[in-house]
């Protein structure tokens, strides 16, 4: 069963360090975006350099910039939990200590409007990968989601706390489950919150997470919303607040 599936008794077979090496002045912080479009904005608005490059069935670039003074490393990653955590720990191999991360979540109240921050403070695990990296439970705190607000609140900007579901299946968010999770207290719903904080608490780094509102489950019929159709100038806008966050953690 995937819920013995923790082992710290032997030695992985295959490590991070196979692929991603140390490199020398890598950025200590890494902001990681599952958006194309986003990642594409480092070398056209700020400069960026490619510092490094991932390998996950395809090329994906990792820039290095200055941020108001401050090295930051930035890279796309693949959404689900299984690669953004592979690929977290091959940064983690290069270099970075510290990971800002943000993304889109669907919400388990409609009350929450699209574009509404959001700060995890526990992920309910109902994916695969947190059961490798830590011992078997349902939930998952997020330790970083105390400082992650001190600083969202230095920056005057408006979110809410509260706790996520993390799953695998995109396509099996039935309504059922749906309720389950929103008696238990979950608010969204997305696919790595659970697995990087089991993954930042065996390997040593740190994850700040915050998300971003889309698609609303709470309602008779699915609600798009937003999803897929956010404005170039929002997406940016989320990128920079995860610079600013980056450059205070």
């Amino acid at each position: 069963m995937i819920t013995d599936s923790f082992d710290l008794t032997t030695e992985a077979v295959v490590r991070p360090q196979s692929f991603a090496q140390p490199v020398a002045g890598f950025p200590e912080v890494a902001v990681i975006t599952f958006r194309q479009e986003i990642a594409d904005l480092i070398p056209t608005r700020f400069g960026g350099e490619v510092i490094h490059t991932l390998h996950a069935g395809f090329r994906i670039p990792v820039y290095k910039i200055q941020y108001k003074g401050v090295a930051v490393a930035v890279y796309q990653t693949l959404i689900g939990a299984a690669s953004t955590v592979a690929l977290a720990e091959e940064v983690h191999s290069l270099g970075a200590k510290r990971f800002v991360v943000f993304g889109s979540c669907g919400v388990l109240d409609r009350a929450l409007t699209a574009g509404r921050l959001i700060v995890p403070t526990a992920a309910y695990r109902d994916e695969g990968i947190s059961y490798h990296y830590a011992p078997a439970a349902d939930w998952i705190d997020v330790p970083t989601a105390a400082r992650l607000g001190e600083i969202l609140d230095a920056l005057h900007l408006p979110y809410i706390t509260g706790k996520t579901w993390t799953t695998d299946g995109l396509y099996r968010e039935t309504r059922k489950n749906v309720a389950l999770r929103r008696a238990e207290g979950c608010i969204t719903v997305e696919m790595e919150c659970a697995a990087l904080a089991a993954a930042a608490g065996l390997c040593g780094f740190e994850v700040y997470q915050y998300l971003y509102a889309e698609d609303n489950l709470d309602c008779e019929t699915w609600e798009r919303r937003t999803m897929g159709n956010v404005p170039m100038d929002t997406k940016e806008r989320y990128l920079r607040i995860a610079l600013d966050v980056a450059k205070q953690v």
